[in-house]
């Protein structure tokens, strides 16, 4: 009981501070205050994979969970981009966009968290589990998606992205990304007029952002994720009980698909990318992972194609 009692002491004020950080962010850019980073660091592409002198059949851009805290880094040490390129080469990655900064601001990257990262690391995951609800929240959530889309569009295009190109892009999301993800849907797509393709593993979101700009939304997710199943209760919006929020209408409308990984965890050494956890077929959880999105990349782009050539033959007879 002492115990819990101290922790409670000391998260209290932690929790609050970063309540208000988290907004004053989201608010900072909203007023203009401050202009979002652009720019990368020394050596970091804006994407890998296909050249940029040649169109790749997709631009894929991760949005990592609340273990992103700056442009190298991502909670599997980048492991998942890497069987991803490994294994479709064709694409273009983009792992670099900062989805718990409406200001592009890497967060270990600022000295004051820099310091802290070194002595109380907990607080690093708190400010980004604080940008997800802020994200969430119908008072600052239109602004945030804005603020996140405009940041992906620019990352794109910076990659080699031309608007009205016609080239899908696939928004990959982990955890508390799929927050950010389905939240830019329809600020990318009046910027790019791209294809979106959605595909989330362990999924945290509120369900409460429009999907009809989406494609289309895979969810991927196991009977073991206890993380993901939480949000029932802290997510309404994601309760077929509430119709007309955006998640249940895209869910009527056919456009989500749901994909079992059993038995992955959300986090640990058994989670969606583990690199040691085998299967029965002797793939790590983290194979079969980058296995499934590079599936279903494939199979939406071949669908696209398909659907260009058919349209072109009814155009052209």
């Amino acid at each position: 009981m002492n115990d819990f009692l101290l922790w409670a002491v000391a998260l209290g004020p932690a929790l609050l501070a970063e309540g208000l950080l988290a907004r004053y962010e989201i608010l900072a850019y909203g007023a203009g205050w401050r202009t979002p980073t652009t720019a990368l660091p020394d050596g970091v592409p804006y994407a890998r994979g296909a050249a940029p002198d040649l169109p790749p059949t997709a631009y894929l851009v991760y949005l990592d969970g609340i273990g992103k805290r700056r442009v190298r880094d991502s909670r599997d040490g980048g492991q998942l981009v890497k069987a991803v390129l490994a294994g479709a080469p064709e694409l273009r990655v983009l792992g670099q966009v900062q989805p718990y900064s409406p200001l592009a601001d890497p967060l270990a990257d600022r000295p004051v968290w820099a310091w802290l990262r070194r002595r109380v690391g907990l607080l690093l995951f708190l400010h980004n589990v604080m940008q997800i609800f802020v994200a969430a929240d119908h008072r600052y959530r239109p602004l945030y998606n804005r603020a996140v889309g405009t940041q992906i569009a620019t990352q794109l295009q910076l990659a080699g992205y031309r608007p009205g190109s016609g080239i899908p892009v696939v928004l990959l999301s982990y955890s508390g990304g799929a927050q950010l993800a389905t939240g830019a849907v329809d600020m990318l797509y009046d910027l790019l007029r791209a294809p979106l393709l959605l595909i989330m593993f362990g999924g945290f979101h509120n369900g409460a952002n429009d999907l009809t700009r989406a494609e289309h939304v895979h969810r991927l997710t196991s009977a073991s994720d206890r993380v993901e199943r939480v949000r029932s209760w802290i997510f309404p919006q994601r309760r077929t009980l509430f119709r007309r929020s955006g998640w249940n209408r895209a869910v009527r409308a056919g456009k989500v698909t749901v994909h079992r990984l059993d038995p992955a965890t959300h986090v640990g050494p058994r989670s969606y990318i583990s690199p040691t956890t085998r299967l029965p077929d002797g793939r790590s959880h983290l194979d079969r992972t980058a296995d499934t999105v590079i599936a279903l990349v494939r199979a939406h782009v071949g669908a696209g194609a398909d659907a260009a050539k058919d349209a072109t033959a009814t155009d052209h007879p």
